[in-house]
């Protein structure tokens, strides 16, 4: 009888760089999940800074003084022709943008401040003399571990623990943002 020659790999030596992958991905994916919730945070928080940034110019240049009262009203051009206030990828309140869903409101102790039609852009509601705004995570310790919260003051806060009540208080787990 004659042997054929044995060409190609064997079952053990398939098994063997199977498991070796494995391992590495197993190694892997952990990281690359902590990797990606970092970087759905890091837009979190750049999210808010436009709206503080949006807010301010919303303020100065569009409502003598007051702030837009939700996202919907500070992503809206000014009549006279423009751009909005923000980007239009933050056009509704309660918008998910990488992994959290981002609000704005009045502040739970702001005041109306003059009339919608002293704005530039015809909002929706009257300004307000505060605003408040918070992006939570959707899936908690799957699109982040942190909650954000900023207000009329412009400093971003987190929690690690619950979402950021209107009016920020810091207490407890609530901090600034370093």
């Amino acid at each position: 009888m004659k042997m054929r020659n044995a060409k190609g790999f064997t079952l053990i030596e398939l098994l063997i760089v199977v498991a070796i992958i494995g391992i590495i991905a197993a190694i892997a994916v952990p990281g690359l999940l902590r990797a990606r919730m970092s970087g759905n945070e890091a837009s979190a928080i750049g999210s808010l800074r436009a709206i503080n940034s949006g807010q301010a110019s919303y303020s100065s240049s569009c409502a003598s003084g007051g702030y837009a009262g939700t996202l919907e009203d500070l992503v809206k051009a000014p009549t006279s022709g423009g751009q909005g206030f923000i980007s239009p990828d933050l056009n509704s309140t309660g918008v998910t943008k990488s992994g959290y869903a981002v609000t704005l409101a009045p502040a739970s102790t702001a005041i109306a401040v003059g009339t919608i039609a002293g704005t530039c852009n015809a909002p929706a509601a009257i300004p307000s003399s505060e605003y408040w705004a918070k992006a939570d995570p959707v899936t908690l310790n799957g699109t982040g571990t942190r909650y954000f919260a900023t207000d009329t003051r412009g400093t971003i806060f987190q929690d690690t623990a619950a979402a950021i009540a209107n009016p920020i208080v810091v207490a407890g787990t609530v901090k600034p943002v370093q």
